[in-house]
Formats: C-alpha cells, structure tokens, sequence
C-alpha cells in the first residue's frame, strides 16, 4: 500500500513539473482547468466520466484514438488534455483501479507514451527505469 502511495506521488508531482514547464500551468483544481478548444474539453470532460463510471480501460481507448486520428496536425492542447486526464486516473484509489482493471503502471505507460508523441520522450525518460 505504501508503495502504490509513493507511486501516486510520483506520478502528481511528474505530472505537475511537465504542466509547469510545458504551459506554465500551477497545480489546479478541477473546475479552472480550460482548454482553447471546445473539442478538447468536451472529450475531457467525457474521458473523466467515463472513467468514473469504471470504463477507465475504454476512455484510454478513446484517448489514443482520438491522439492517432490527429497525428497529422498535433495540437498541444491535446498533450495537456491527456496529461490532465492521466493524472485524473492517478487521483483514483488503488482499489478503484485495481477493481476496473487498470494500475499505476498503466498510468505511467499512458503519460510516457502521450509525452513521446508529442516529441517530448526525453523528458518523459527523466522518469527513470526503476519502476
């Protein structure tokens, strides 16, 4: 249990020093977060009730789906989106994760793979290999 805290923790604080570096954004509560693009915070605001109806697995989907379908014209509107939504999930009990077939790992593998496509897969790797 210490451990899955520890990892919440890393997660947060990695998650918050990107957002700061990358849009010069403090650590935020739910209802300031905004997006530039009606789009990107509709399908936010969809991906987090999805997941909080247990269908985490299927909003990632949605996620890399929607990534994929804009690969030809990035927006980094949707890396913040996604980082916004992943560090959602890393808010969410291990026991909340663990029950909808989901884990910090995944978590981790969402953010880093998010991050590369994005062209920012050095710093995603400051994240280090030991977990």
């Amino acid at each position: 249990m210490v451990e899955n805290d520890y990892y919440m923790r890393i997660i947060h604080e990695m998650v918050r020093m990107w957002l700061k570096l990358l849009f010069n954004i403090d650590e935020l509560k739910e209802e300031e977060i905004i997006f530039e693009e009606k789009e990107n915070e509709d399908l936010y605001r969809r991906l987090r009730l999805m997941a909080a109806d247990g269908k985490v697995n299927e909003a990632e989907n949605l996620l890399c789906e929607h990534l994929q379908s804009h690969e030809e014209h990035k927006n980094l509107e949707e890396l913040k989106m996604s980082l916004f939504f992943y560090d959602y999930l890393n808010g969410k009990s291990n026991e909340f994760l663990e029950k909808n077939g989901f884990s910090r790992e995944e978590i981790r593998d969402g953010i880093r793979s998010v991050m590369k496509q994005y062209g920012y897969g050095e710093l995603a790797d400051t994240w280090g290999e030991e977990w």
